[in-house]
Formats: structure tokens, sequence, C-alpha cells
């Protein structure tokens, strides 16, 4: 990965020696260890492979899956660079959005009824994995009103994956710079109380200003802040407190009663395990290490 040095220790002789990054050695075999593994790598739940377009359109898919969000995800892959992948993508990206029956019959099949019936085609995702990518292609995603994510790609060893977000977009805007007018726009026609509207602005300008590439996605019951996977979940405001949802262990954190609580298990609305409760200014700084570990991990 670029600019990245992986070392294993050598417990015995105290030395270190360097594992050497490779690719793979057909694209079959990339596509093959994420599609096993899609939801742990991705966030996304895996529906089909090689999925046939029909003969009018004559294409084939990589693969099809659902992120947490409900939002259609195609993966397509590339052994090295390639600068037809984000071309092809799109191409399959506007037959999808053409055919969102055939879609949700395929989400009922696989994944439920329930599932079919709450995909979100607001926001249809191509993510692009590949051994590297050029500026020009960095360039090209962010002038497409589509969400694009580009997925650099190493292995190392036998045994060791590793994958590196070099782009994030999401409508082909600067999607910090929208969702920050956005949430401007929504506070001011909410109907909470002055103090709320501060807090869930506060709360969402940090999420937002953790890193580039932060993808905000609105669902009817929460708020998801997303790099590759979700990283928060922000649900509306209740009369006196915000309710965050992180991708934290809560077995890595001192749980403090009325702040944090593990939530494993229990249902709840968006997606992770440690949820945080916010009822002043100074709960949001208290919780920013909290948002930067799970901006960390997604």
């Amino acid at each position: 990965m670029s600019g990245l040095k992986l070392f294993r220790t050598d417990t015995t002789n105290s030395g270190m020696t360097e594992v050497m990054p490779r690719l793979a050695e057909i694209e079959a075999d990339v596509q093959a260890l994420v599609e096993a593994h899609m939801e742990t790598l991705l966030g996304v739940r895996f529906l089909a492979s090689e999925y046939s377009t029909g003969p009018a359109h004559g294409g084939r898919i990589d693969s099809l899956g659902l992120d947490e969000n409900g939002s259609p995800v195609i993966i397509e892959y590339k052994r090295g660079t390639d600068a037809g992948v984000i071309n092809q993508g799109l191409f399959y990206l506007a037959w999808l959005m053409d055919h969102r029956a055939e879609f949700e019959h395929l989400v009922r099949d696989r994944l439920g009824v329930t599932a079919a019936s709450q995909v979100l085609w607001s926001g249809p995702r191509l993510i692009c994995i590949a051994g590297d990518f050029t500026r020009y292609d960095v360039h090209a995603v962010r002038e497409h009103r589509r969400s694009i994510d580009l997925v650099r790609y190493r292995l190392f060893g036998r045994d060791l994956l590793g994958l590196e977000t070099v782009a994030s977009v999401s409508g082909g805007v600067q999607v910090a710079r929208r969702a920050r007018r956005q949430a401007v726009a929504q506070s001011a026609a909410d109907a909470q109380g002055a103090a709320m509207r501060e807090l869930a602005g506060a709360v969402d300008e940090v999420l937002l200003g953790l890193g580039d590439g932060v993808n905000r996605v609105e669902r009817k019951t929460y708020r998801a802040y997303q790099r590759l996977r979700n990283f928060a979940c922000l649900c509306p405001p209740q009369r006196s407190k915000l309710l965050v949802y992180l991708k934290v262990d809560p077995k890595n954190v001192d749980l403090v009663p009325g702040f944090t609580r593990d939530v494993s298990g229990l249902g709840h609305h968006g997606t992770g395990d440690l949820e945080v409760q916010l009822r002043t200014l100074r709960d949001v700084e208290r919780a920013q290490d909290l948002f930067r570990a799970s901006y960390a991990a997604a």
C-alpha cells in the first residue's frame, strides 16, 4: 500500500523482517477473497457474483451487495491499475438504476422481505477495488454525481490483506461542505428546542470533520456517517439527549452510566455496539476520543 511498510517481529532473535506487499496472481483471487468476507471487509452483505445484466445490455457485474444502510452496492475489481474500472462500474450503476425491481427481487430472495422493502435508492454505491489508482482516477470520481469509493488492496505474506481508501465521494461534490449546509437547514426546520439543535449541529460538525471522504446517509430513523463502512449513527433528538452509536467494542471502554452503554445484543436504530448519550456540548467534547476511535476502525 502507498507509503505503508509492514514488519513481522522475531521474538526469538529480537529482529524484524519486512513483509513485502504483492498483487494477486489474477483478478478473480481478489474477488473471491472479498466476496467470502464482504461484510467484515466492507460492511456490505453479499448478494451475487458475476451477475448478468442480460443480452441487451451485455455485461456481468463482478459483485452485488447491500450496505449497512440499505444502499445497493456494485463492486468492480482489477488486479492492478486499470483506467476503465470506474467507467465500467458507472455503466453497471446506470443499468442498476433502470432495473430496481430486479434488484429488489434479488434482495428478497437472498436477505428476505424486510431487507427488500428498505432498499435505499437515493444513494446507490460503486466500490472499485484495484491494485492502484492514478490521480486522474481520483479527479474523475469527484466529477461524477454518484457515490464512488476507490479502494487500493495489497496482499502481505500468505495471510494478510490490506485495504486503503484512496477516495470516497458522494454525489460528485465535497460531501462535508454540502452536509454541513444540509445540517443547518434541517436543524432550522427541526421542532426540537434550541439546545438540542445546537447539540445536533455540534455532533454533525465533529463527525464530518474527522477526515476527508466522510459520507452522510439519511435514513428515517437515523443518520449514518460513513467512510467505507458506517462509523457513527446519530438518532433524532429526544427531549433532553442525543444517542450516537459507534463501531467501538464496549469491552475496550470504561463505561460510564448515563454517558456510555453496551448495546451489543440489544435492538436499536443504526449500527454499532457502543451507545453514547449526549446532553450538553461538554458531552460532545468528552466523546471525541470515542468518535475518533470509531472513525479509525471504519
